[in-house]
């Protein structure tokens, strides 16, 4: 019989394991598609566009949002086709809780504003 300190790592040890069992981002592997997504919706070819931050040195920095700008962050990308009455942008992109998806976003994580 395992006694309270022992079970209670046991229990630790089972949760701790099942935590780290799950991908830490859903952008990794083969579940990535906002890149391959963007590039098959903008007629691109190049594979290294899957990976969603190499479009951070695709085409001409915009310096800032616009509509039809290519906006990346860390580990999505889409792009800007509006822009709501109380000035939220709106983009479209892949893989966006697993959908093809056009929403209001914040842009305050973006790390590239790309004319593709």
């Amino acid at each position: 019989m395992l006694k309270p300190f022992a079970a209670a790592s046991v229990i630790l040890l089972v949760f701790s394991a099942q935590a780290n069992a799950r991908p830490h981002h859903r952008h990794h592997g083969h579940r990535a598609w906002c890149g391959s997504y963007l590039s098959k919706y903008l007629g691109k070819s190049d594979r290294r566009l899957a990976l969603a931050r190499s479009w951070a040195n695709e085409g001409m920095n915009a310096g800032g949002p616009g509509i039809g700008v290519v906006v990346v962050w860390r580990h999505h990308v889409g792009i800007i086709t509006g822009q709501t009455p109380d000035g939220q942008w709106i983009v479209h992109s892949g893989n966006d809780g697993g959908a093809v998806r056009t929403r209001a976003r914040s842009l305050a994580r973006a790390i590239a504003f790309r004319r593709v």
